[in-house]
């Protein structure tokens, strides 16, 4: 971890909180991700045969480009500021805030409003929610949101600067496109799979410590690791566990994909089960405080490079 990626991040932490994606910017330019978006769909819509061999060459391909773009970026003059507002760019948090609260203020017109809300973060079937479930959908998605939005690319941009943070959201929103056990999926989308829950697999647990200690849960971690381990995802159970267990709700249970439901175990199953908009205020809270306190970590660690000397 080189102390200058602490900066830069930090930075783009700051930039992203203010500013978010601003709509004026991006009606204008294509989003990065929109554009790793079009990429993996072209590919996807060419492949006769979308078996697993040209699901790993387009994995392995997209993640040497962008790893060798990063690399070259910090050729150019400038790289610094290019690298910070790049990396602010692929931080989603002001945006996760602003869609999941969207959501409570859908509810607080009627539940139309709130399930044309949360369909625009959730991969599941909305039409038969009730608003339990448009609530209980986006407390969810707000904990997901947040590892895979925030932690994630935080981590990887720590760990490996700008090439990190790119590779990371390539394969991110390749697992959201292609990703799924279905038919049409399941080896096309192996290596997005795998690679995902690879690098995820630290920044959800981290999540789910900053989910913790935000709502003062730190003590009933074992807790939330065991409800962790319910969930079908070796990820995202940690910090919508957390986030269960800091709000005293009952978080996952069944739900539908494509019209077939999925079974998945209840986390925190003595929680509160009557969720509604005022729980999804309460989970933007959390996040926002665990926000914070990554924020401050990330301050620490700067200090105590500086002070030590330690630069990598």
């Amino acid at each position: 971890m080189h102390v200058m990626n602490l900066v830069s991040l930090l930075l783009a932490l700051v930039i992203d909180r203010l500013f978010g994606d601003p709509d004026w910017l991006w009606k204008r330019i294509p989003h990065p991700v929109r554009l790793f978006g079009l990429g993996i769909g072209y590919v996807e819509r060419r492949c006769i045969r979308c078996r697993r061999p040209a699901g790993i060459m387009l994995v392995a391909g997209g993640c040497a480009g962008l790893f060798a773009v990063g690399r070259l970026v910090a050729e150019v003059p400038g790289a610094a500021v290019i690298e910070i507002l790049l990396a602010s760019v692929l931080l989603a948090h002001r945006s996760l805030v602003d869609h999941v609260e969207a959501v409570a203020d859908g509810l607080a017109v009627d539940l139309r409003s709130g399930r044309e809300a949360v369909a625009r973060i959730v991969g599941r079937d909305v039409s038969d929610l009730d608003p339990e479930g448009v609530a209980k959908a986006a407390v969810e998605s707000c904990a997901e949101g947040f590892s895979d939005g925030v932690v994630a690319p935080c981590f990887w941009f720590a760990v490996l600067g700008l090439p990190g943070i790119l590779v990371y959201k390539f394969v991110n929103t390749a697992d959201s496109m292609i990703g799924y056990r279905n038919e049409r999926y399941r080896e096309f989308g192996w290596a997005a799979a795998r690679l995902d829950d690879l690098l995820n697999w630290i920044p959800a647990r981290i999540a789910a410590l900053l989910i913790a200690v935000s709502g003062s849960e730190l003590g009933g971690f074992r807790q939330i690791v065991r409800d962790a381990g319910t969930h079908d995802s070796p990820n995202a159970g940690w910090p919508e566990s957390a986030m269960a267990h800091s709000l005293d709700l009952c978080l996952g249970g069944p739900r539908s994909y494509g019209g077939a439901t999925v079974d998945l175990a209840c986390m925190n199953a003595g929680g509160r089960r009557n969720i509604s908009a005022a729980d999804i205020s309460a989970a933007v809270a959390r996040i926002e405080s665990a926000h914070r306190i990554l924020v401050m970590t990330l301050f620490g660690l700067l200090a105590l490079s500086l002070v030590s000397g330690w630069v990598g």
